[in-house]
């Protein structure tokens, strides 16, 4: 009989996973691993079949109570056969008493609700050509986020976030192949959003702004340094303004995911969240 065991994934193992969710349309970027893996080491796990990987989770923890989990993937020709399932059992006993959260595909959502998901809002990928130089509304500056004083950086996004979550902030913002900007008033941060290359449109995210003006801004400042000006935001639909915004700025849906919790869905600012950070860790 084959032997199955899962492990914890190997640094090497997140580029695969990058391969992995590559192939499945995700479209991640080309140095997420970095910050991903920096986050919460342990948070990886592999199924391998004698020897050899073939399943995937992350199961990150946020906090105290929160938890996030994605690279939910079986190699397409052994699916069906439990390898999935039993990987993402041993997942889930990582975050106990957590409120977990995850964006799930379609196909995928029936499975997820089976494992006490529900569906809180849905996300559609905007891809597209952006406008250059929208001007910042007045009083505000773009300005490098790695600048920025970290503990501002970090304030500002825990407006958004169920949890703080400065050891997936730092590497974010500071991986190669990627630009951070931050929307700046008066001292303080209005805007924050992160663009990063990847094989296909570029991606950016997250998109926190605290209005539709800035985030256009700061969308369109990030997009005139992407390789071939396309690029990809993932928008929710709690947020009608994010979803005009991006229907304005001449971005077609082109990918569906829905954020779905375990538990309460937790307190934050989702009036301004223009777009998700990633599928993968939230």
């Amino acid at each position: 009989m084959p032997t199955f065991e899962i492990t914890t994934a190997s640094a090497d193992d997140i580029t695969m996973l990058g391969d992995w969710a590559h192939a499945e349309g995700w479209n991640p970027g080309l140095t997420d691993g970095q910050a991903f893996f920096a986050t919460d080491p342990c948070a990886f796990l592999v199924g391998r079949l004698d020897g050899e990987p073939v399943s995937s989770v992350s199961v990150v923890r946020y906090g105290a109570g929160f938890g996030f989990l994605g690279f939910y993937l079986t190699r397409p020709a052994l699916r069906g056969r439990g390898y999935g399932i039993r990987t993402w059992e041993a997942g889930m006993a990582r975050l106990p008493g957590r409120t977990v959260g995850l964006d799930g595909v379609p196909a995928q959502q029936d499975n997820y609700r089976r494992s006490g998901f529900r569906v809180a809002w849905s996300n559609a990928r905007y891809e597209g050509a952006v406008p250059i130089g929208i001007a910042p509304p007045a009083g505000v500056t773009l300005t490098d986020a790695r600048a920025v004083p970290f503990a501002l950086l970090t304030a500002y996004d825990r407006r958004f976030f169920p949890e703080s979550r400065d050891s997936f902030l730092a590497p974010w913002i500071t991986a190669p192949r990627r630009t951070a900007l931050a929307a700046v008033r008066d001292g303080g941060l209005v805007g924050f959003a992160v663009l990063r290359d990847c094989r296909e449109a570029s991606r950016i995210g997250p998109v926190h702004a605290d209005s539709p003006d800035v985030a256009a801004a700061l969308v369109s400042a990030l997009a005139a340094t992407a390789p071939d000006r396309a690029v990809a935001i993932d928008v929710p639909d709690i947020n009608p303004p994010a979803v005009r915004l991006a229907e304005q700025l001449g971005l077609t849906p082109s990918f569906d995911t829905a954020r779905m919790y375990t538990g309460a869905v937790p307190d934050m600012d989702r009036e301004g969240v223009f777009g998700i950070t990633s599928l993968e860790l939230g």
